[in-house]
């Protein structure tokens, strides 16, 4: 009854860690450019009573043995990479990524990080950054006076100025590539940055040869959530806590009995 207990109160705990991890991705819902996690789990060590294949006797084995299991423990909330709706926007520096890739991002600390959140903005120099005023790398920088500004599909960013019929090249927008994207660190800010698990980026013109997505211009990512899916994990994860609280009860009421019993 004692492992029972134990094993009860490891399954709310779970639960409890996986209602969080839904209640992470149904508040991003409508943040551009997130991917959600899914949750999962692992058994723990099992107490083995009888060992399956220990000897029965001179000729025979225990066919199944009898190992009691001590309960679960989350392992890891994978980040779910796919993609995710496209919305029309009027902005022109509006970018979406059609297929694997993520864009460079310069932070102020002069580190690199990486994010599929494509809605960029010019700050007071011209330069092509984020809502964060982080730049985009390569650093792309416009003229106060750039019109009709267009973003190819392989990344060429190009405007028109007044009273000039040719278009002026301001630079080439890059992607980055990993080989692991669900061992990312999360930074916040819809940022991630590289770890040992998901390796150094490879980075590639988009539409490339070496897998990168190709852009989309006046377009948005959105989130990838899935409110439906999410509600039913949530109801999921609630029966579950439910359950677990259950076997809690159950095992009380059953120390109570022999408590009682010990005292008659």
């Amino acid at each position: 009854m004692l492992r029972a207990l134990y094993s009860a109160a490891s399954g709310m705990a779970a639960q409890q860690t996986n209602v969080e991890n839904i209640a992470h991705n149904l508040a991003n819902a409508n943040t551009v450019g997130f991917k959600a996690r899914r949750a999962q789990f692992q058994d723990l060590i099992y107490q083995s009573v009888t060992q399956p294949g220990s000897a029965a006797g001179q000729q025979t084995v225990v066919p199944t043995g009898l190992q009691i299991g001590l309960g679960t423990r989350p392992s890891s909330n994978e980040i779910v990479f796919s993609q995710g709706d496209f919305s029309q926007t009027s902005n022109p520096l509006d970018l979406v990524i059609e297929g694997k890739g993520f864009f460079q991002i310069r932070r102020a600390s002069g580190e690199l990080a990486y994010t599929r959140a494509g809605a960029f903005h010019l700050d007071a120099s011209g330069n092509v950054v984020t809502s964060e005023g982080d730049a985009l790398e390569p650093q792309i920088t416009l003229p106060s006076d750039a019109q009709s500004i267009s973003i190819a599909k392989d990344g060429t960013v190009s405007y028109s100025l007044p009273n000039q019929s040719a278009a002026q090249q301001a630079g080439q927008v890059q992607l980055a590539i990993f080989q692991n994207p669900a061992g990312l660190d999360s930074l916040g800010s819809n940022l991630f940055a590289p770890t040992d698990a998901s390796g150094e980026p490879t980075v590639a013109n988009p539409g490339g040869q070496e897998g990168a997505g190709s852009l989309l211009q006046g377009y948005l990512e959105q989130s990838n959530v899935s409110i439906v899916d999410e509600f039913v994990n949530l109801i999921v994860a609630q029966r579950g806590y439910e359950a677990n609280s259950k076997v809690v009860q159950a095992a009380d009421n059953m120390y109570q009995q022999v408590n009682n019993m010990a005292r008659s």
